[in-house]
């Protein structure tokens, strides 16, 4: 009898289990498929006075910024190699207290010299710093794009914020250093422009501005180009990962001077599961084309065993994935060289803000410009909860 019982007590015990089971599956698949930038808003522009000197230096060839929400100040990196002060990074105030940005909106605060881990500042034209990234240990990483016609290398080092000197190098793959074949490497400034760090602060990545010599062509008009995005561990500072990155190929309109230049200047992580924000940039004769798109890392390969993309057919490599999220020239504005991105501090109503951040090349013709977006970023399980709750989060 009680053998009975047992037999016929065990599907209960599946009746029980299984809507756990399909909970646990349903949530793990959300958990790990894409958050999505569902809306984006533009709410103001700000520009910084043109020759605009603090602490005795020229504010400009602002490349890379980024926010720390603890003291709701921005740092923003000058990509300056030495000709007008020594390497360094600003900290900046952007008031977006009423839900936008006004004219004055932005204000330097600080201004810090970035030195060796001797102490000693860099010589003029031993750094070219484009991208910034802060971690929770009151230190930020800079990415330098060295000088390949010098054969500099490029670098990732980390840095006090406080006294703005080294800590820490990471190293670089052989196959983005140059050489004097120059049949590998890096090319001159087209590397490593962006960086940003996981919200874990776990991984860091940086990308190449456009392919390395062995990967493929620089970009061109109506050519795109092949990008490594690298991927580091900063548990242990090891580069661990890298994928494949294909920028737009623009078209130039009324290219009366004939320049050109276009590729992938900053990415933002938006989660912990390899989404990001791409920032692309232009000059296509005619002013800037720039783009942002929507990126995952869901289903690219690992390229980094690969040390030539030539070498390999490229039909075998599945790249990142990217969706438009907003063409710049579709906005009322007058877009200048933007090449920095990050999210910056939660509005009044709640939502988060996405600040973009242009290098003026320290160009008496071009502006350094600040950008400021209200964006809403959602994760699978809010998209799933509007679609079954229609009055959800109104």
């Amino acid at each position: 009898m009680q053998l009975i019982k047992k037999i016929f007590a065990f599907p209960r015990i599946l009746y029980f289990l299984l809507p756990i089971l399909i909970i646990t599956l349903l949530f793990t698949h959300l958990f790990q498929n894409a958050v999505e930038v569902s809306s984006i808003e533009l709410i103001g522009e700000a520009t910084l006075p043109k020759g605009l000197i603090f602490k005795k230096t020229e504010v400009g060839g602002l490349s890379g910024i980024t926010y720390d929400p603890k003291s709701n100040l921005y740092y923003a990196i000058s990509d300056d190699r030495g000709q007008k002060a020594n390497a360094r990074f600003y900290t900046l105030k952007i008031d977006l207290s009423k839900g936008s940005l006004q004219k004055g909106g932005v204000t330097p605060v600080s201004m810090t010299t970035l030195l060796k881990d001797d102490g000693q500042t860099f010589r003029p034209g031993e750094s070219d710093t484009e991208g910034i990234a802060l971690t929770n240990k009151a230190t930020g990483f800079i990415s330098s794009e060295g000088n390949a016609g010098k054969f500099i290398n490029p670098f990732i080092k980390e840095f006090l914020l406080s006294s703005g000197r080294e800590i820490a190098t990471l190293p670089i793959p052989n196959k983005f250093l140059p050489d004097k074949s120059s049949k590998k490497g890096i090319r001159n400034n087209l590397a490593f422009e962006s960086l940003t760090i996981t919200p874990d602060k776990k991984h860091l990545f940086t990308a190449t501005e456009n392919a390395l010599i062995q990967d493929g062509v620089a970009a061109k008009p109506n050519i795109s180009s092949p990008c490594r995005i690298l991927q580091y561990n900063l548990l242990n500072n090891e580069p661990e990962k890298e994928f494949l990155y294909q920028t737009e190929p623009v078209t130039p309109f009324l290219n009366l001077i004939g320049k050109f230049a276009s590729g992938l200047p900053d990415l933002l992580a938006l989660d912990n599961q390899g989404h990001f924000l791409s920032l692309e940039r232009s000059f296509t004769g005619l002013g800037f084309a720039i783009s942002l798109f929507q990126v995952s890392l869901e289903g690219a390969d690992d390229i980094h065993k690969i040390d030539s993309l030539l070498a390999v057919d490229p039909k075998n490599i599945k790249p990142v994935q990217k969706k438009l999220l907003l063409d710049l020239r579709t906005l009322d504005v007058l877009l200048d060289n933007i090449e920095g991105l990050t999210l910056g501090s939660k509005l009044p109503d709640g939502q988060q803000s996405l600040i973009l951040v242009s290098d003026n090349n320290f160009n008496s013709l071009q502006r350094t410009q600040i950008l400021a977006f209200k964006i809403k970023i959602e994760t699978p399980l809010i998209r799933l909860l509007r679609r079954l709750l229609p009055n959800f989060n109104r």
